[in-house]
């Protein structure tokens, strides 16, 4: 069916006006900002003075590990949080779980600049250190995913995936404010100043941030989507044996709708997003992680190089991002999705050639190559498209799921079989394999998914 046909098909009663979708919008963009910027703010406070204040009583060397080890709680708990609040959200409404998740994200964060150290109060300071990540991350398991549907929920359906690739561009203010936060306060403070009071500062300040964000979505109203479902009675999905009930009695137009939603087999469209994601986040664990150490432990350039290089094609996103949603929106997910994946498969050993040219211009260029055609451009695609994927009755939770299982496998397993790669071969052409497949997994499960722009998102059954 044309898009167009299925675009008139899907006329909700339940309008919103330009306002409400800016709210939504600035809603989306600044919840995947906040989180991004606490998990920033964390990851360097870990590696630069955590090891230092809550695990002073061990070799530096065990302190960086029992650091990093409290950040990495943070992945466990993000998959309960998925769990736990993409079931609620398809049962009560996506509102009110992203009015919880950035109060989660925000009040443990701000607590985190409020903890007394190793020095006052003992073994119970790491203790609360890890209670605190815990619910950050349980938080932030479902904010993405909520803001991501959410955005497709709000959006007309010409411009949905532009619209929804303001989640994407969360990512990168997030994490540009993180980095900016601690390159200030390493440029302005002495050691003695930074480890007694200064790390305290970027957690503290994100209390601001929370405080706008709650404000913008206590006026949120509730995705025009999930009140156009057909299982939804008075604000809340009826559970299974209630729509069958429903389906019982029901005219035979409104029981089919409500049985192709409950009946239909899943999986599929789970493991196509799975596959989609995969691909995104591994290449991202690979660009964004590994070869920052690797360019600066392995080659003969400057240390900043590799951090000014993600900096820079962080920028270079704010461009990417919403071209690519515009080209979605354009020519259709499916062939877009195949054009950037088959195209960093294509540059994928040309662009580590540039980054091991020994070259800083080389550096920065194959950086930011392969940081906007194999992430970015790639994440502002994901955005929509796995909200497209998946019905309306279960969307919530299988998003939140396939983004933090493939997130947490690619992320997960990427940086350290890279790490035993090339140390085993003394070579980078590994890292150049590795994504060849990853994009590869991309490219098949792109190629087999079904071409879902204009799809009616108020329907219960996946597209496929």
């Amino acid at each position: 069916m044309k898009d167009s046909v299925i675009a008139a098909q899907q006329t909700p009663s339940a309008q919103r006006s330009t306002r409400d979708l800016t709210r939504a919008a600035v809603s989306g963009w600044l919840g995947t900002a906040m989180e991004f910027m606490d998990f920033q703010l964390y990851s360097l406070a870990a590696a630069i003075v955590f090891n230092k204040i809550f695990f002073p009583d061990v070799s530096p060397a065990i302190g960086l590990i029992a650091a990093m080890a409290t950040y990495g709680v943070g992945y466990v708990a993000r998959l309960a949080g998925a769990v736990y609040f993409g079931r609620m959200g398809d049962r009560i409404g996506r509102k009110k779980v992203l009015f919880l998740t950035i109060l989660l994200m925000g009040a443990s964060t701000t607590l985190i600049g409020t903890l007394p150290t190793y020095a006052t109060i003992g073994i119970l300071a790491p203790i609360l250190l890890v209670v605190l990540r815990l619910v950050q991350g349980f938080g932030a398991g479902a904010e993405i995913a909520g803001a991501t549907v959410m955005l497709a929920e709000y959006a007309p359906v010409q411009k949905r995936g532009l619209i929804s690739s303001l989640v994407s561009l969360g990512t990168n203010s997030g994490t540009l404010a993180a980095s900016g936060l601690w390159a200030i306060l390493l440029a302005v403070l002495s050691e003695d100043q930074l480890l007694s009071w200064g790390w305290r500062l970027p957690f503290l300040l994100s209390f601001v941030l929370m405080i706008f964000a709650v404000w913008i979505r206590r006026s949120l109203k509730e995705s025009p989507v999930f009140e156009e479902r057909p299982d939804v009675v008075d604000g809340v999905a009826l559970a299974r044996d209630e729509v069958e009930s429903v389906i019982a009695t029901a005219d035979e137009h409104k029981g089919s709708v409500l049985a192709a939603g409950i009946r239909q087999r899943k999986g599929k469209a789970f493991f196509l997003a799975l596959g989609l994601r995969f691909g995104q986040a591994g290449n991202s664990g690979l660009m964004q992680t590994f070869l920052v150490g690797y360019i600066a432990t392995n080659l003969a350039v400057g240390r900043s190089v590799p951090t000014d290089a993600i900096v820079y094609g962080s920028l270079v996103g704010f461009a990417t991002v919403p071209v690519v949603g515009l080209l979605g929106d354009r020519f259709g997910r499916r062939v877009i999705y195949l054009a950037l994946s088959l195209l960093t498969v294509v540059l994928a050993f040309p662009v580590m050639l540039l980054i091991t040219s020994g070259s800083t211009p080389g550096v920065m260029l194959g950086m930011v190559l392969g940081l906007n055609v194999g992430v970015l451009g790639l994440f502002s695609l994901e955005s929509v498209t796995m909200a497209e994927l998946f019905g309306s009755r279960t969307r919530f939770t299988q998003l939140a799921l396939a983004k933090e299982i493939g997130g947490i496998l690619a992320t997960a397993i990427g940086p350290v079989l890279a790490a035993t790669l090339t140390a085993v071969t003394g070579s980078w052409w590994p890292i150049a394999a590795m994504l060849v497949v990853y994009s590869l997994i991309t490219f098949v499960s792109a190629y087999l998914a079904p071409e879902t722009r204009g799809r009616d998102l108020v329907r219960l059954e996946d597209a496929v």
